[in-house]
């Protein structure tokens, strides 16, 4: 693999280089401490790795106790990131997301505080459950890395990601995202429940240690993550598998069941994605099965469905799933 990340270190200067051999050992690494927390979900936690590595936000959307919190607590952790979570609740007003300019008595000079979003992770937990105003609070800081308050554009943190959470099936006193903030997560990822055997070793391990939660260890810092998002970019990916990418997003424009097709900005979700996922797999090239494996979580957020399909309960992964079967998949010479 030809993919070195120089990664600096204003303690210590310049760190070594990595290689792309240790770039993968790294990411074994951080998925191996994050199962110790999250288990019997080595997929999920491989899915929220991609975007992370691919430097987009995710939205985590599932049932309440499925271990949505838990995911984005424990990346932290393992990444060596700040964290902070805020609880999204009707009342919350876009100052106490942003921050807000004060007068000081003491000094008698107008001073910033800045709000819950100035951090490397923010866990947006159930999103859904905030007025539209708030929620629009995060389009700025998500796609510019940055927050504007009183005519004065402040940068927020490097890396800086958001998890959002949201709960698919309870509607009372929600307000759903709309598209365009939908359109900001790079990736949307479900869950799901664990199978019983798994279900059984996380009791097991519960009743193995004296206390609630599982102790982690960083395994990253915030330099490396910028230094193995930085080889995203040097992954390659052929001509081929554009035409592919493209292929796919097109196709949600022409499918009969989506009134409202995914724009270039997934394609370029997908784009991403499918580098990161290959940079996860220890390759510096894209394969089929990469952009595969990412067409649903990074293109089904991004469809409207015609109103008939609500009805007859088919949703965007569904749509997107029967697409990616029938578009034909290209033949490369290069072979994994």
């Amino acid at each position: 693999m030809g993919v070195v990340v120089s990664v600096a270190d204003s303690r210590v200067g310049t760190a070594p280089a990595l290689t792309g051999p240790q770039i993968a050992e790294r990411l074994d690494a951080v998925l191996a401490e994050l199962s110790r927390a999250v288990i019997g979900k080595s997929d999920v936690l491989r899915l929220v790795l991609t975007g992370v590595l691919a430097g987009g936000h995710l939205l985590l959307e599932d049932l309440p106790g499925l271990g949505k919190t838990l995911i984005a607590r424990s990346l932290a952790t393992v990444t060596g990131l700040d964290f902070t979570r805020i609880q999204f609740t009707p009342d919350l007003l876009p100052a106490d997301l942003l921050g807000a300019t004060v007068y000081d008595q003491r000094t008698g000079d107008l001073t910033f505080r800045p709000g819950p979003v100035f951090t490397q992770v923010l866990l947006a937990d159930e999103i859904n459950r905030t007025p539209p105003k708030t929620q629009a609070a995060l389009l700025e800081a998500m796609a510019e890395n940055q927050v504007s308050v009183d005519g004065t554009a402040r940068p927020l943190p490097d890396p800086f990601l958001v998890l959002a959470t949201d709960n698919p099936i309870e509607y009372e006193g929600t307000y759903p995202l709309p598209e365009a903030q939908l359109d900001r997560f790079l990736l949307r990822v479900r869950i799901g429940y664990l199978a019983p055997p798994q279900e059984a070793d996380l009791l097991v391990a519960r009743l193995a240690r004296d206390t609630p939660e599982v102790t982690l260890d960083p395994v990253l810092d915030a330099a490396t993550l910028r230094g193995m998002r930085a080889a995203v970019e040097r992954v390659e990916v052929s001509r081929d598998l554009v035409d592919y990418i493209v292929a796919l997003v097109d196709a949600t424009r022409a499918h009969p069941s989506v009134q409202v097709g995914a724009s270039p900005r997934g394609c370029l979700a997908l784009l991403a994605a499918s580098r990161a996922a290959a940079l996860l797999a220890g390759r510096d090239y894209v394969l089929p099965d990469d952009i595969k494996a990412l067409a649903v979580p990074a293109l089904a957020h991004r469809i409207g469905l015609r109103p008939e399909m609500w009805a007859r309960r088919i949703g965007g992964a569904e749509v997107l799933a029967e697409i990616v079967g029938r578009v034909p998949v290209p033949r490369l010479d290069r072979a994994g």
